[in-house]
């Protein structure tokens, strides 16, 4: 490794990325208020949204947890104990450097801000440092991006379908054949913690 890759690898924390759908702001309320802002990771929500000027989703959020909750906005790093939201009507993807992205590009499975272009961009600019949760959605949204994350060494957590609210989602990633872990919402965040303890690092495969 040269040394230009070696700094920018030192420079990249651990991401956490969640997605998900119907259903979707009481999960993050669950798996974000099970964290806290000492997190060593970032943490990036692809969650389905309303096409509309404003969204609360900010201040839901944030009253759930510790950590720093913001609309993420292009050309900003991802730092440890941050939570970046895909704004309304916009993907949120990783540039190969690291650094956000917002596109408008088409819609995936019906939906912008969509699970896939954040799963697949993160884990090409991010390989191993990656762990993709999915929680609970009516469709099909991140399946495809769960096979990116695992192909590049990521670790995947899927909501379990039988606690979920909507079930399309984690079973469609289940299905892939790629998650390593599947937990009740509630169980997503101590196992969050557990696989970015140093100490746990062996327990990642």
């Amino acid at each position: 490794m040269n040394s230009r890759h070696a700094h920018e690898s030192r420079d990249r924390c651990p991401i956490v990325m969640v997605a998900s759908s119907a259903g979707g702001i009481q999960g993050l309320q669950t798996l974000l208020g099970g964290l806290d802002a000492g997190l060593p990771a970032s943490v990036l929500v692809a969650q389905h949204l309303r096409r509309a000027r404003t969204t609360h989703i900010v201040a839901i959020l944030s009253r759930a947890t510790s950590l720093r909750v913001e609309l993420a906005e292009g050309g900003e790093r991802p730092s440890a104990g941050s939570v970046h939201i895909a704004p309304p009507d916009h993907h949120l993807c990783v540039e190969a450097d690291g650094t956000l992205a917002l596109s408008r590009e088409d819609p995936v499975n019906y939906a912008r801000p969509a699970a896939d272009p954040l799963f697949e961009s993160a884990s090409k600019a991010f390989g191993p440092l990656v762990i993709a949760c999915v929680l609970t959605g009516a469709d099909g949204d991140g399946a495809r991006g769960v096979e990116s994350v695992k192909t590049r060494g990521g670790v995947v957590i899927v909501e379990d379908p039988a606690t979920a609210a909507f079930h399309g989602m984690p079973k469609s990633a289940i299905k892939t054949g790629k998650v390593d872990f599947v937990r009740p919402a509630e169980g997503i965040a101590p196992l969050i913690r557990r696989l970015l303890h140093p100490a746990d690092a062996g327990s990642r495969r």
